[in-house]
């Protein structure tokens, strides 16, 4: 379990600000938090030294890139040894279709995030790249038909 780092009241706002909108400048996040720039760059750079900011990104609309079709994958591993493991997350996080990998518990595996053009696509990513390899046992397929982005990591200001 990783170590959670202090965070004042400052901080946590500049992280709310961050969260919807990496593109705020450091004088737009000083000025909503009532410290100077210079104050808000250090404090910026501490949070990504700390590893509470983990980096900043870029999301796209796989539909608008050819790969409108999601899916999730529940992957079953057989034997789960981490000599196998290893190189199957590998693998799959490798792959263009894969969007997230989960290790779980329970009868799966691993929770697979996929995006690809349509069902045919779909089908030869789980034959290839899935129930072809020596160690998967299975694969359990859903289709996603929405999705839906969740709320900010951190509570609202004021709670």
């Amino acid at each position: 379990m990783c170590d959670s780092v202090a965070l004042d009241p400052v901080d946590l706002q500049i992280l709310r600000l961050l969260q919807n909108d990496a593109r705020t400048t450091y004088r737009e996040l000083a000025a909503e938090v009532g410290v100077a720039a210079s104050t808000c760059l250090d404090r910026v750079a501490r949070l990504r030294r700390s590893g509470v900011i983990l980096g900043d990104q870029l999301r796209l609309d796989p539909a608008k890139l050819g790969r409108g079709l999601q899916a999730l994958l529940l992957v079953q591993v057989r034997p789960h040894r981490r000599e196998l493991i290893g190189p199957f997350v590998e693998r799959i996080r490798s792959l263009p279709e894969s969007r997230a990998l989960f290790h779980l518990t329970g009868p799966d595996d691993y929770l697979v995030q996929v995006a690809v053009a349509d069902a045919a696509d779909l089908q030869r990513l789980v034959l290839d790249e899935f129930t072809s390899r020596r160690e998967v046992a299975r694969v359990d397929t859903r289709l996603i038909f929405q999705q839906w982005e969740c709320g900010p990591l951190l509570p609202p200001a004021g709670s």
